[in-house]
């Protein structure tokens, strides 16, 4: 990456199964979605993921974590950002289909920020 190049910064909550695939890919790369899983859904901001990984993935699984990772802006252009309830209620809604090329245009590692345990 050249110092011109622009990272968006993004966030995804995940709950235990989703962390461990990140493990497996060695935090470089998301996993495929499953066939009822359309959409990849990174939001916009910390306090976001965290509402989600604390509330729903805890209540779900009895553990939720944030997890934060950069893509190359030129890339993330493409989607708008999706508000879906309060003004911090913010995503992008990425296209299964699109998944792959999202992760070519991670920079860095994707890293967990917080933990939530029940």
């Amino acid at each position: 990456m050249t110092s011109t190049d622009e990272v968006t910064v993004m966030y995804r909550p995940v709950g235990p199964e989703e962390l461990e695939l990140l493990r497996h890919a060695g935090f470089r790369r998301w996993p495929p979605r499953l066939p009822e899983q359309p959409i990849f859904y990174p939001v916009t901001n910390e306090q976001y993921a965290a509402e989600i990984a604390g509330k729903w993935n805890v209540r779900d699984s009895g553990f939720g974590a944030v997890t934060r990772f950069q893509v190359r802006t030129s890339f993330m252009s493409r989607y708008q950002i999706q508000r879906v309830g309060g003004a911090h209620h913010t995503e992008w809604w990425v296209p299964a289909e699109d998944l792959e090329d999202l992760n070519d245009n991670i920079v860095g590692l994707i890293e967990v920020t917080r933990e939530f345990r029940s």
